[in-house]
C-alpha cells in the first residue's frame, strides 16, 4: 500500500511580500526554509520511492529541503514538470495583492483570486490549472502509486487544490474555500485492491 504526500512549498520571498507569484520564479524566504526544514523532519523515516515537483524552484527547493533530512530513502528520482506549476496570475503577477484590490475593488480581486472559473486579466483560473494538474496526477502519479511506491508531491497552493479536489470529490463550490498551509504535509493511503486514495 502506497503513501501520497502533498506538500505546498514553504512560504516564499514573495508570499512574505504580499505579492501575486503565479509562475514568476522566486526563492524561498527564510520561514520557508524553516517550513520545509520541519516537514523534513516530519517526514524523516518514510522511504519514499519517487518525489514529483514543479517547474519552479519554490517547489523544488522545498522537495531538495525535505528529502535532504530523509534517513531512509537514499537517493530518489525526482520529476519536474510545469503541469504541477502554480496557476499563471497573469497581468496580476508580482502586484501587491492589497494594493491591487485598492485598485480594482476587493470584491473583483476575491473573485480572480478564489473562484473557480473566473481568471485574472491574461492568467488562469482553478479551474484551468485542474486542466492541466489533473491529467498529470493520472498519468504519472498514480502509476507510481500503483506500483506500491510513497510518493511525494511538491507543488503550490492552487495546483495542490485541483489535486484535492479530483482526489476527495470535493465540488468547484466547495474548494474555493479550501486553504493549503505552506509546508503542511497532507498525507493519503492509495488502496492497491480499490484503486482509491484515502485521507490519513
Amino acid at each position: 500500500m502506497g503513501r501520497l504526500i502533498l506538500i505546498r512549498h514553504g512560504q516564499s520571498v514573495w508570499n512574505a511580500e504580499n505579492r501575486f507569484t503565479g509562475w514568476t520564479d522566486v526563492e524561498l524566504s527564510e520561514k520557508g526554509v524553516g517550513e520545509a526544514e520541519k516537514a523534513g523532519d516530519l517526514l524523516s523515516e518514510i522511504r519514499f520511492g519517487v518525489v514529483h515537483t514543479s517547474g519552479l524552484i519554490r517547489a523544488q527547493r522545498t522537495a531538495e529541503i525535505i528529502m535532504s533530512r530523509n534517513t531512509v530513502s537514499g537517493k530518489v528520482p525526482v520529476m519536474r514538470d510545469e503541469r504541477l506549476n502554480e496557476r499563471h496570475y497573469g497581468d496580476l503577477q508580482g502586484l501587491n495583492k492589497a494594493e491591487t484590490a485598492e485598485r480594482h475593488g476587493a470584491e473583483q480581486v476575491h473573485i480572480w483570486r478564489r473562484s473557480f472559473d473566473v481568471p485574472p486579466p491574461g492568467g488562469e483560473s482553478l479551474k484551468m490549472n485542474a486542466e492541466r494538474t489533473i491529467p498529470y496526477f493520472e498519468e504519472k502519479i498514480v502509476p507510481d502509486l500503483k506500483e506500491g511506491k510513497n510518493v511525494l508531491v511538491s507543488a503550490h497552493g492552487n495546483s495542490l487544490r485541483s489535486i484535492v479536489m479530483h482526489i476527495e470529490s470535493i465540488s468547484p463550490e466547495e474548494i474555493v474555500s479550501l486553504e493549503i498551509a505552506t509546508g503542511t504535509p497532507i498525507f493519503y493511503q492509495y488502496d492497491m485492491e480499490s484503486g482509491e486514495l484515502t485521507k490519513e
